[in-house]
């Protein structure tokens, strides 16, 4: 109880969201009174829904082939007290892997991996939601339910474009869907430059620099648009160069992953 009520708190949530008085009530009325936390009240429930809503990750239920993202539906939400101090990057150098589905212990564990070589003094980010969604989603979402407005790089650039002013993108409007805390401040995808070069920037399209990103590291099964990151590395510490999806479990050789000139999974 004391490491959750550590963790930062969510924005109040918008109108229509669970009622924490009602939510109280209903626990009082039916848990025994031996199994209640001692001090329990409406207020020490309200804290516990901010802490998590603002810090919890989704445990998704298992990935079909050609089933829609929007499809798939969160059958659990976990809270990992240290997981939840990762900040956001809408390009994010790491991803979570959970494994509810295998038999044997470490099946409730949720495991970060890096999804490329990160320079020293580097922030590891995650991102908090799928890496393909619209800036203006992403700053609505960030905004409702984390408290901060997104100025990373990749921000900056599709800030600009025209379908998303048109859409009032600056102001964050559109339609919305994990996990989160504090701001994300000045960080952008330098540690994937430094890795792959001016391949980075050579997408051909000068509209979208890091359009390299999503051919590298989005997975193409059709509607998952999961992270991919290597495996861990083997016993005796050689590195993997087999890159597992986050959502939908797919392998693929890193050779696999390299990325035609010119092509991108990003919704514009």
């Amino acid at each position: 109880m004391r490491s959750m009520l550590s963790l930062s708190s969510a924005p109040p949530p918008p109108p229509g969201a669970q009622d924490a008085a009602g939510l109280h009530a209903a626990v009082a009325a039916l848990a025994p009174p031996h199994m209640l936390p001692q001090g329990l009240s409406p207020d020490l429930t309200a804290a516990l829904l901010a802490k998590d809503r603002g810090n919890s990750f989704a445990i998704m239920e298992p990935y079909r082939h050609g089933m829609s993202l929007e499809l798939l539906k969160a059958r659990a939400y976990a809270v990992y007290p240290r997981a939840s101090l990762f900040n956001h990057d809408c390009l994010p150098n790491a991803c979570h892997f959970d494994y509810p589905d295998r038999p044997g212990p470490g099946n409730t564990d949720i495991v970060v991996r890096a999804l490329h070589d990160i320079p020293e003094g580097r922030e590891v980010c995650i991102s908090y939601f799928a890496a393909n969604w619209r800036y203006a989603d992403r700053q609505r979402r960030l905004l409702e339910d984390y408290g901060f407005r997104c100025e990373c790089d990749r921000c900056q650039v599709e800030s600009q474009w025209k379908d998303d002013d048109d859409n009032n993108g600056d102001d964050g409007d559109d339609t919305m869907e994990e996990e989160g805390e504090d701001d994300v401040g000045d960080r952008g995808d330098d540690g994937i430059e430094e890795e792959e070069g001016d391949g980075a920037t050579n997408g051909g399209d000068d509209d979208f620099p890091h359009a390299y990103f999503f051919v590298r590291y989005l997975c193409d099964n059709e509607g998952c648009w999961g992270m991919l990151a290597p495996l861990p590395p083997s016993p005796n510490g050689d590195l993997s160069h087999v890159f597992e999806c986050n959502l939908c479990g797919k392998l693929r050789k890193e050779e696999d992953v390299i990325p035609d000139e010119g092509t991108s999974g990003m919704v514009h």
